[in-house]
């Protein structure tokens, strides 16, 4: 008996902590399309979201690419394909790795961040003292973040898939002896449109999960310094978690 109670103690801590979770998803998701807009928090978080995460992502792309360029080609020579380089990588880089390498970087960065910042504001009363100054915490702190998420994640994919295909193509040109022309051609010809706008429309997706599970962590935090360390943590994981989880679930829609 006392498994059974296990059992369902953690079934019903499950259910609630997922209700919780889809009222939270409901109130950001209101206040975030209902005005008025706290423009320069926006901006703000628009700057420490996108323009602070470009190194580590273009770093993180240029040599994902440029792995990637030299698995295809080791594994092409078994099977005498050693052309298919220039189209695998761009492929790879604008569908999968592009979207899901930035997400969980940005997810380690930005997610642990507003956990941190938001959970020492609950901690404190500063979320409290924002109610009684009648701003709403939702308004405030939450949307300003998911706007800035959902509209950076986007670009810095963008970015993230051109430094890819570029690391591919240095190291197809410079290293196993691709001409450059034909590289470039064979890159152009072989990418669709569609391949580079799933990738984008992942990332605003991402850019959701990422802000919302830091948001929702931080929002719910309790009991001091430690709360807030366990709500940092939290954030990372799920965000992870969910981004793996939704990659895959939105790959099997746009490519079923």
């Amino acid at each position: 008996m006392n498994f059974l109670a296990s059992i369902g103690r953690i079934t019903l801590q499950f259910c609630e902590e997922v209700g919780r979770l889809a009222i939270f998803l409901w109130n950001s998701v209101f206040h975030t399309f209902t005005p008025p807009y706290f423009g320069r928090q926006i901006f703000d978080q628009i700057i420490r979201i996108g323009y602070n995460s470009l190194f580590v992502v273009g770093l993180t792309a240029f040599f994902t690419g440029a792995a990637l360029a030299l698995q295809i080609y080791v594994g092409g020579t078994r099977f005498n394909a050693e052309s298919i380089v220039a189209q695998i990588v761009a492929l790879g880089i604008c569908r999968e790795l592009g979207p899901v390498l930035t997400g969980l970087i940005v997810a380690g960065r930005i997610s642990a961040a507003i956990a941190a910042e938001i959970g020492t504001m609950r901690v404190t009363e500063q979320v409290d003292a924002l109610t009684t100054l009648s701003t709403n915490p939702f308004k405030y702190l939450v949307a300003p973040r998911i706007i800035a998420a959902v509209v950076t994640l986007p670009i810095l994919v963008a970015i993230a898939d051109t430094i890819g295909i570029f690391g591919g193509y240095i190291v197809g040109t410079r290293s196993l002896g691709f001409n450059s022309a034909a590289y470039l051609k064979s890159t152009v010809d072989f990418l669709e449109m569609n391949d580079v706008l799933s990738g984008l429309a992942k990332a605003a997706v991402f850019g959701l999960v990422i802000a919302l599970m830091g948001c929702f962590q931080g929002y719910y935090s309790r009991g001091g310094a430690q709360g807030v360390g366990r709500a940092t943590t939290n954030a990372v994981v799920s965000a992870s978690i969910l981004i793996l989880a939704v990659n895959y679930i939105m790959t099997s829609l746009i490519f079923s």
